[in-house]
């Protein structure tokens, strides 16, 4: 799966990269670099900055590839390596996506761009979601609170219900998306399928710590 990983980041990298050279002389000077909540420009940059999200997916992809090796003791990524490797090729995706986006929007396309990322993002949480109870505790992925990092079955029992919750949220960004709600209806959701599961982590360790079945991690 890690030499899956690194096709697939070189692959996306360099497609990425491709386009965004091919029509960067087409480009206006000034391109649209940021979005508020209602979908409307709010930032301009020079158009330079149209080579930001291929950087980041650059570092993105170095970081994931780096990280499992320098992982504590105990908190290793070896036991849902397959999830992690995923769960890198969905983050990339999700970041060629936004390129692409972006792209669009600077080459005067007229595509709603809230709306446009309000979908990919439904479908990066939705496919997160669908693996997010396979993760085991870690440093770098999941819903890493201080007590899912402090103990094993709280860690497990918060990664279901964000499972489920992830894929909700995800299904609903979609379809608002498609119906063409307003775009921060889709944060909203966004927000309420981690915020939701990072809240019950606090709930149930507090609940196994009254009844004494709070097992040492």
């Amino acid at each position: 799966m890690k030499t899956r990983f690194k096709l697939w980041a070189l692959v996306v990298l360099l497609a990425t990269v491709g386009a965004t050279l091919w029509l960067y002389g087409a480009l206006p000077a000034r391109i649209p670099s940021h979005w508020n909540a209602a979908g409307q420009v709010d930032a301009w940059g020079p158009r330079a900055s149209i080579f930001t999200e291929p950087a980041i997916m650059l570092g993105v992809a170095f970081l994931w590839l780096v990280l499992p090796g320098i992982s504590p003791k105990r908190f290793e990524v070896e036991g849902f390596e397959d999830t992690w490797w995923f769960g890198g090729m969905a983050v990339l995706a999700l970041l060629a996506y936004i390129q692409a986006m972006l792209l669009a929007a600077a080459s005067g396309a007229g595509i709603d761009v809230g709306r446009a990322l309000g979908g990919g993002l439904g479908v990066f949480i939705l496919l997160l979601g669908n693996v997010m109870g396979k993760v085991r505790r870690n440093f770098w992925l999941g819903i890493r609170t201080p007590w899912t990092l402090a103990n094993e079955r709280v860690w497990y029992a918060t990664h279901r219900l964000a499972g489920k919750t992830m894929v909700g949220s995800g299904l609903l960004m979609i379809g608002m998306a498609l119906a063409g709600w307003p775009a921060w209806t889709g944060t909203a959701l966004l927000l309420a399928g981690v915020l939701v599961p990072a809240g019950y982590s606090l709930v149930y360790y507090k609940r196994l710590q009254r009844e004494g079945r709070l097992e040492s991690a």
